[in-house]
């Protein structure tokens, strides 16, 4: 293997690994603390950042909808001073926002791993 193989493979591994890892100062929850966290209507900023089109087939009530492709856009509807909780579809797209979210100086950051898939209602 060429060294410029074996570049382009180490760059795109750690391209392909950023894009998964959990975000330095994002505290990953289960369904299971979001339920408990619902359950006892803990004053938290609930945020979907699926599709309109997914958001509107099924959705948490408690979650307002604000889509990763507009999240920039309208992050002035949250405030950086209370805890924000996160959930997509699957947790992807999730840790996306919650980098999003911390570069704009978001520090209570909660990201819901698995999703709606991970949701039970």
């Amino acid at each position: 293997m060429s060294w410029i193989t074996l570049l382009m493979f180490v760059t795109i591994a750690v391209f392909a690994l950023s894009k998964v890892l959990p975000v330095k100062g994002v505290k990953s929850i289960t369904t299971e603390d979001l339920a408990n966290d619902l359950s006892l209507k803990v004053k938290k900023q609930y945020i979907d950042v699926r599709s309109e089109v997914e958001y509107n087939d099924r959705h948490i009530p408690q979650f307002g909808n604000i889509p990763l492709h507009l999240l920039k856009q309208r992050v002035n509807e949250l405030d950086k001073k209370k805890p924000v909780v996160i959930i997509c579809h699957s947790g992807m797209r999730s840790i996306g926002a919650a980098k999003i979210l911390k570069k704009l100086g978001f520090e209570q950051i909660e990201n819901v791993s698995g999703g709606i898939n991970a949701w039970r209602d």
